[in-house]
């Protein structure tokens, strides 16, 4: 779902403002469509004489990390979103952006077979954007409170799901691989994207047999798992007067501490020993290897199934399409640049 896509019609303002008002107790005067992120519609809700808040609403129809159905991706999201409640509500972590519950105490709620919707605090302050330096204060901070969150109990009554050692998106894009001798016709980008990943098939398929065998040492020396947002990347993260709070918590699992800290990795001899001397837990290299590779993996299959399906090309949909030559290429996954 490209940021620049407008929400469905079924979405209109009249139905969130009544939603809301029903089921959050918040009489909504104005509703206004962001369009920011992929996967979500968004909007800002203002009342007046109450703080505004931000609407999230989620297509269930593509949480492949979740899972591949709705109501499994629903529930999926729903114990995600509970997880950050906790981690801001129970155990003190104001890092955490979590969602506001419910009259009936729920954090999310089900707006159709396909749609979900989350309501959250909107926060004050600046959002970064994929590829934001961090200046060495900063990067601290946000250590710290990655150290924090891995520290923190995992509410047991949620029953959050270890991540496996997978990508899930990989069905698709075997299948994508299986077709390229075919013409793709769905979009003005389907054919490009073909002839892309087609000079660039050795490629993936020689990453996706290196996942495996890091996949593999993995699971022969595997330690306990900790709660993990997944996407600590600079374009979750707010900067506001009181410090770094993370947004976009539908990526929650239980995992290697590597699958937050591989972002914050970048070569260099020590960057992650603040972290190890909060934890005790030395950063794992073959673990942030699999990470980083999932990662790139698992945009490729995403950009690939975004150029098979039916699309009209548009300046985002452009750069999301040199994006994906770039990662072909082997340009290595950099969330965040040096200050």
């Amino acid at each position: 779902m490209p940021v620049d896509t407008p929400p469905p019609r079924e979405l209109d303002d009249g139905v969130l403002r009544r939603v809301v008002a029903d089921n959050w107790g918040l009489p909504v005067d104005e509703v206004r469509y962001v369009p920011k992120g992929a996967g979500s519609y968004h909007w800002v809700a203002k009342a007046a004489g109450t703080p505004s808040c931000f609407l999230a609403v989620d297509d269930l129809d593509i949480k492949p990390w979740i899972a591949d159905y709705r109501d499994a991706a629903f529930q999926g999201l729903a114990a995600a979103y509970g997880a950050a409640w906790a981690l801001e509500h129970r155990a003190g972590i104001s890092f955490a952006v979590g969602p506001l519950r419910s009259r009936s105490g729920s954090v999310a709620l089900r707006l159709s077979p396909q749609y979900s919707l989350a309501v959250f605090p909107f926060v004050e302050g600046t959002p970064g954007t994929w590829g934001d330096a961090l200046d060495p204060p900063a990067r601290d901070a946000l250590i710290r409170q990655l150290a924090r969150l891995h520290g923190a109990p995992a509410p047991a009554e949620l029953g959050l799901s270890r991540r496996p050692y997978t990508v899930p998106e990989r069905p698709a894009l075997m299948e994508a691989l299986d077709e390229l001798e075919n013409t793709w016709e769905a979009g003005p980008l389907s054919e490009p994207a073909r002839q892309a990943l087609a000079a660039h098939a050795g490629d993936v398929l020689a990453w996706l047999d290196e996942l495996d065998a890091l996949a593999g040492l993995l699971r022969q020396t595997d330690v306990d798992p900790v709660l993990t947002h997944g996407e600590p990347h600079p374009g979750n993260l707010i900067h506001t007067d009181t410090g770094l709070r993370l947004i976009d918590w539908d990526t929650v699992a239980l995992a290697r501490p590597e699958r937050d800290l591989w972002m914050l990795d970048d070569g260099s001899p020590g960057c992650l020993r603040l972290f190890e001397e909060l934890t005790g837990h030395t950063a794992s290299e073959p673990a942030v290897k699999f990470y980083r590779l999932a990662w790139t993996l698992s945009d490729i299959a995403s950009f690939v199934d975004m150029f098979r399906s039916p699309h009209q090309e548009t300046r985002w949909l452009g750069r999301k399409f040199r994006g994906f030559q770039r990662l072909l290429a082997g340009e290595p996954s950099a969330p965040y640049s040096r200050p």
